[in-house]
């Protein structure tokens, strides 16, 4: 396994300001596409580096049936991101989720914010029963975080994704909904 990568420090202080949870915009493209391209951010995610405009911009345009996509905004910043797709047929009881916290502002609430967000859509709007996530084994931050809101690991994802020249491990790890 390779060495730890420099996930963006946890020891900061909650956030005061006016923070929103959103839908994305397509004018959130490029705001986006700097927010994903930090390189804490993109360590935590199986995005490569260098994503253009242009295919965030598509991506926001031509979501998946399904799709929950949202941002977070500080003082109207974008400051992190997320989304939750719903599977289909015989699995449309299940959705995937993915999420990402500015390098700056990790540690101070914001991804719990945005965490809650999806979570209180999925049990309470969406009526989705499971939720599921891959994270890698060495961001116990973000692991931590998922456990605080029911996931628990029912994986290990050997050489899940190659990051930074390496192969690592990812945790499958899955929430139901009582």
């Amino acid at each position: 396994m390779a060495d730890k990568p420099e996930y963006p420090s946890n020891e900061c202080e909650l956030l005061s300001g006016d923070i929103v949870v959103r839908a994305v915009l397509p004018s959130d493209a490029e705001d986006v596409t700097t927010l994903i391209n930090l390189p804490g951010y993109r360590a935590g995610t199986l995005r490569p580096p260098f994503q253009s405009v242009m295919d965030v911009r598509k991506h926001i345009d031509t979501p998946s049936p399904g799709a929950l996509n949202l941002v977070v905004t500080l003082d109207g910043r974008i400051v992190a991101n997320g989304g939750l797709t719903r599977y289909a047929g015989r699995r449309q009881h299940v959705a995937s989720i993915g999420m990402g916290v500015h390098d700056d502002f990790t540690g101070r609430g914001i991804g719990k914010t945005l965490l809650a967000a999806m979570v209180e859509a999925a049990d309470n709007w969406l009526d989705i029963k499971r939720l599921e996530l891959t994270v890698y084994t060495d961001n116990d931050a973000a692991i931590c975080l998922y456990r605080k809101f029911g996931f628990e690991q029912e994986g290990l994802l050997r050489a899940f994704g190659f990051r930074a020249g390496q192969y690592v491990d990812a945790y499958a790890m899955g929430r139901l909904r009582g």
